[in-house]
């Protein structure tokens, strides 16, 4: 995984919910993996959650609904991918088990989870925050 590190078990549900997170779960037995990005809504209630649906790792990311009080919701009203696609399907099957992914593989990538700025400095690669956010944060 070019540009991404693997996160511990028990940090993924806060770097998801942090902001604006950029992860790829990954199903080791089946070599299946999709990238998602997570943005929390201006009040933080909700997270929207997309998909990555083309060759652009900065654009192109398509929705697939949000997160509420822990839970996924499929944005069938939204979303031009059903809830019976993989990428959905995998999304869901995340959410359920995050704390107990199993051999399932999760990375983040090497931006700010909060801002979304590229992380440079180890320390804070480490940390999945940038100096500034994660005065904000803690």
């Amino acid at each position: 995984m070019i540009d991404q590190v693997r996160l511990e078990q028990e940090s993924i549900s806060a770097f998801i919910l942090a902001g604006k997170a950029i992860f790829t779960i990954r199903n080791p037995k089946t070599d299946k993996s999709f990238t998602y990005k997570i943005r929390a809504a201006k009040n933080g209630s909700v997270h929207f959650v997309s998909v990555l649906t083309g060759c652009n790792n900065e654009s192109d990311y398509s929705y697939i609904g949000f997160i509420k009080d822990g839970t996924f919701i499929h944005g069938r009203d939204k979303s031009t991918i059903g809830n019976d696609a993989p990428s959905v399907k995998a999304f869901n099957w995340f959410m359920v088990n995050r704390n107990n992914l199993g051999p399932v593989e999760c990375y983040r990538s090497t931006h700010c989870a909060r801002c979304g700025r590229r992380l440079t400095v180890a320390s804070s690669v480490l940390a999945w925050l940038g100096p500034e956010c994660a005065k904000m944060v803690a």
